[in-house]
């Protein structure tokens, strides 16, 4: 049976207010255009979980869209620090749970792998240790030593960006693989979101790049440059310009509205937002091909 939906019946129907979210991807594959949606239709108290935040979630808090973020680094990549999420925090308005890289992908983990907790080795995060009460330690029973560990994250939603997937949902990613699979393993719902909607045949064709399979596909939507302003390999570049426009944006909530306004709440979805972003900023962001050596899987 196909899942194929509209995104905006997809965050209709599978985010809830009150929902942990967690939107994946790292560097790239960022599903911004799914971010945009739920601030379009207005969830609230959505607690907010990424191993980086980035812009997208820095756009959702200055929406109203969260009550809480769980991160590991909050921070606008390359340029500083995440203005709007800080200052929610700072205010007493954002409650966070903050974790190392290692901490966060390790509940997602332990979440996907159905387990209570992760231990880890100690690390020099022992700051993340005192100001955080879900690390814990105990005895590794083996050796007698100190573990520290980490609790199983399970999110009411993962959204997830891919290259291309099936109808059905089978989903294949590449080039930088963050922890995509992990979040949508770890999730009770599942959004998958996609540059290319393709033929099963052409999923079969390379398996051992489909990270996400259909069984924990809830919905899957065909949206093209749904990761803008980051980037999707071999689809289009970051938007680097972007990154540096927003931290004076975000500096001032009047013109964070107005931006709001103008590219969230003023389009109706991520085709006519990309026709607005215009030709010459399709231009800069496009990619040349350069692709892979094909594959012998046999035959039988």
């Amino acid at each position: 049976m196909s899942k194929q939906t509209t995104l905006q019946d997809a965050i209709r129907d599978l985010v809830h207010d009150g929902d942990c979210v967690y939107a994946a991807g790292f560097t790239h594959l960022i599903p911004f255009a799914a971010g945009h949606e739920i601030i379009r239709q207005s969830k609230r108290d959505l607690v907010l979980a990424r191993a980086t935040p980035d812009l997208v979630y820095d756009q959702m808090v200055a929406a109203g869209c969260a009550r809480k973020v769980i991160f590991s680094y909050s921070g606008n990549p390359g340029v500083g620090s995440l203005r709007i999420i800080r200052e929610e925090m700072e205010a007493g308005r954002l409650e966070w749970e903050e974790y190392s890289h290692f901490g966060m992908i390790s509940r997602l983990a332990a979440g996907a792998a159905g387990v209570p907790f992760m231990p880890m080795n100690p690390t020099g995060a022992g700051d993340l240790e005192r100001a955080n009460p879900n690390y814990r330690r105990v005895t590794d029973p083996y050796s007698g030593r100190q573990v520290v560990t980490v609790p199983a994250l399970n999110p009411d939603v993962a959204i997830v960006h891919v290259q291309r997937a099936d109808a059905d949902g089978n989903s294949q990613l590449w080039g930088i693989l963050g922890e995509q699979k992990e979040a949508a393993f770890a999730s009770q719902r599942v959004i998958i979101t996609a540059e290319e909607i393709v033929p099963p045949d052409i999923i079969r064709s390379d398996p051992n790049r489909t990270l996400i399979p259909s069984l924990v596909v809830d919905a899957v939507c065909h949206v093209p440059y749904c990761a803008h302003p980051s980037y999707t390999q071999g689809y289009y570049d970051r938007d680097n310009a972007f990154y540096l426009a927003w931290d004076e944006i975000s500096a001032d909530r009047s013109r964070t509205q107005s931006w709001l306004d103008e590219w969230v709440y003023g389009v109706a979805d991520r085709s006519s937002y990309w026709k607005k972003l215009g030709s010459d900023t399709h231009k800069l962001l496009s990619v040349r091909p350069k692709w892979s050596e094909p594959v012998n899987y046999g035959d039988y």
